[in-house]
């Protein structure tokens, strides 16, 4: 039987309703709201490695809070899986969730450097 995906999110704030994100999994928040990554490098890390040891390629990231702890969860996340991972990007028009692929390496064929992107 295949697990249900799972939104692994960076850092609850309290300033963001993520209800809506529950329409792609179930919700798991990685880091206490104010965690100073700073301060604790190896144990936050080590707290990321821990929330992240199941990542497939069904889960997804939601971005929020400090920009070193989601730089930190997405390179496990892409460490664990391959170089792969799915982030859920808000969209204030659409008002909902977009999911996005990264793919670190992608096959031959693929885009390349040499392809335009915007």
């Amino acid at each position: 039987m295949k697990k249900k995906p799972t939104v692994y999110v960076v850092t609850e704030t309290g300033n963001h309703n993520i209800t809506p994100a529950m329409e792609f999994g179930e919700i798991v928040v990685i880091l206490p709201p104010r965690a100073q990554i700073t301060f604790s490098v190896v144990p936050t890390i080590n707290r990321i490695k821990r929330a992240l040891a199941k990542f497939t390629d069904d889960d997804y990231l939601l971005f929020i809070g400090d920009p070193v702890a989601i730089a930190a969860v997405s390179s496990v996340a892409a460490s664990r899986n391959h170089g792969r991972y799915k982030c859920l990007k808000w969209d204030k028009f659409e008002r909902r969730y977009i999911p996005i692929q990264i793919d670190l390496y992608p096959q031959k064929g693929e885009l390349d450097e040499s392809d335009e992107y915007i």
